[in-house]
């Protein structure tokens, strides 16, 4: 090889590498401000971010939810991740989804949610209460994938917030204050086909 084109080769080579680099980096520092996620709402955290809760009243229940991907250790063998009643494996192509609660018994009065997301979609938490006789994972899915919140008690769906919004984000932390009656309670999550997915788990709420 002669050497103008041992020269030519070499600037080839030096002009993929730069090119590289520089895509590399400009990705990066596009991810760092955010200009692929677009407009953010007020108090985004960004996905996968961890949100401490404030100091929560009452007795803290802690509601853990996620997904295949997001799976916890020892999660197989958990006896209160849920098949859902259709023996399916779960939505989205995602794998089983499930929704764990501890303690799974308070006493009545005043109980706070801290619900961590550690799957990869966004999820909520809905308390609605069960009848003398209802068994948890039955109620009826409409159309939409939901079930019905009639009669809820509150729930928690705002990303690092309190309260209702529009979900908590995967790795994101929701939470949400109530006071429960004696009795029993399903926590269900009520995405689009995540309750028939086997999100939900019961808390027993004892006398005083």
């Amino acid at each position: 090889m002669n050497g103008q084109r041992r020269c030519g080769v070499w600037l080839v080579i030096v002009s993929a590498i730069a090119a590289l680099v520089l895509g590399v980096a400009t990705t990066i520092w596009l991810a760092a401000t955010g200009a692929f996620r677009g407009s953010a709402p007020a108090g985004w955290t960004g996905p996968g971010a961890r949100c401490s809760p404030p100091s929560l009243a009452g007795q803290v229940v802690d509601v853990t939810v996620g997904d295949m991907d997001g799976m916890m250790p020892g999660m197989m063998g958990n006896p209160r991740g849920h098949v859902p009643p259709h023996g399916g494996p779960g939505g989205h192509g995602m794998g089983m989804m499930w929704l764990r609660v501890a303690p799974s018994t308070v006493h009545a009065g005043t109980v706070s949610l801290r619900v961590v997301n550690s799957g990869a979609l966004t999820r909520e938490v809905v308390v609605l209460p069960l009848r003398a006789g209802q068994v948890m994972g039955e109620r009826p899915v409409g159309s939409d994938g939901n079930v019905s919140e009639a009669g809820s008690l509150g729930e928690a769906s705002r990303s690092c917030r309190g309260g209702a919004g529009d979900g908590i984000t995967s790795g994101a932390t929701g939470w949400t204050t109530l006071t429960l009656h004696p009795g029993r309670y399903e926590l269900v999550c009520n995405m689009p086909g995540h309750y028939a997915a086997g999100m939900y788990d019961e808390l027993d709420v004892a006398s005083r």
